[in-house]
């Protein structure tokens, strides 16, 4: 069976020759829904950055999530996407998505349904890039669902993903910074992020309170360090649930002595949990899962 390849120069030109959001999002009465976590991104020139951000794009499949009426969706298919998967649950948005997918046929996939109980490996092809504007009400759970898969490396090769800028703070945190926090360290452990740049609240209908921020990820290949998930993910829960305790009260939540666990990996019980690297929650980690054996 021979495989027709795409017109890319025809989808560009049928994709530019698409309708301005605004005029969009009137026609098919697309008002931002607060409990669906919606703020739409007009400006082109804006979602065409969140594109090229994710890097080369040509060869892979995206998974966009929330797309809504479709801004970031145009882009990346304008940056050379294979294929993507735009997962979307109001059904107000297919029929602008429909406009997309016949501009640009065979390249445009829209799952109607809910990103939290969207599997997405059998609409998917290696190299696989993530690419959103994250509704803010599901964007933590989500990352962390991606962060703490139970395969690593994960189907994923990065994560371009914007966040309100207090999420992204606290994913690229690191010890001593006021954000760190859990999210810190299960990103520092299985990935490397950094913040690609800010997005001003204007820049949205209806515009947020806050300012957001593009946040890059790409996968280690290892861990920074040997740890059990789940112990891991424990020892942090305890360890930041009592921030501004000392390490020898915070960790009793665990169910075990922490002076002998503390004292096992070098670590001073006089310690708060912001001032612990990430390879240091993973040898408490690792002492923590010996004891359960």
């Amino acid at each position: 069976m021979v495989t027709e390849t795409p017109d890319f120069a025809a989808h560009a030109e049928a994709l530019h020759a698409l309708p301005p959001l605004r005029e969009v999002v009137g026609r098919h009465e697309l008002a931002a829904k607060k409990a669906l976590g919606q703020n739409f991104l007009f400006d082109l020139n804006l979602t065409g950055r969140v594109a090229r951000a994710a890097g080369d794009l040509t060869g892979c499949d995206v998974l966009e999530i929330g797309p809504g009426p479709g801004g970031l969706t145009r882009a990346l298919l304008l940056a050379g996407a294979r294929k993507v998967v735009a997962v979307e649950r109001d059904e107000r948005a297919l029929p602008a998505l429909a406009e997309i997918q016949a501009a640009a046929p065979g390249r445009l996939e829209v799952v109607d349904g809910d990103a939290l109980k969207f599997d997405p490996a059998p609409y998917l092809t290696a190299p696989v890039k993530i690419v959103a504007n994250l509704p803010y009400n599901i964007g933590t759970e989500l990352l962390v669902r991606w962060l703490t898969a139970p395969q690593w490396p994960p189907f994923w090769s990065s994560l371009t993903l914007m966040f309100q800028k207090e999420v992204a703070e606290r994913i690229v945190a690191g010890p001593g910074d006021s954000g760190y926090g859990r999210l810190g360290v299960l990103a520092g452990w299985r990935t490397e992020a950094e913040i690609v740049f800010d997005i001003s609240p204007h820049a949205f209908f209806p515009p947020p309170k806050v300012t957001s921020s593009v946040v890059r990820i790409r996968p280690r290949e290892k861990p920074l360090a040997e740890a059990d998930l789940s112990a891991l993910e424990r020892v942090t829960a305890a360890a930041f649930g009592q921030r501004r305790k000392m390490l020898r009260q915070s960790l009793k939540s665990l169910g075990v002595e922490p002076a002998p666990l503390l004292e096992a990996v070098g670590i001073d019980p006089q310690r708060r949990a912001e001032t612990l690297s990430v390879e240091e929650f993973c040898a408490l980690a690792r002492a923590f899962a010996a004891t359960r054996a």
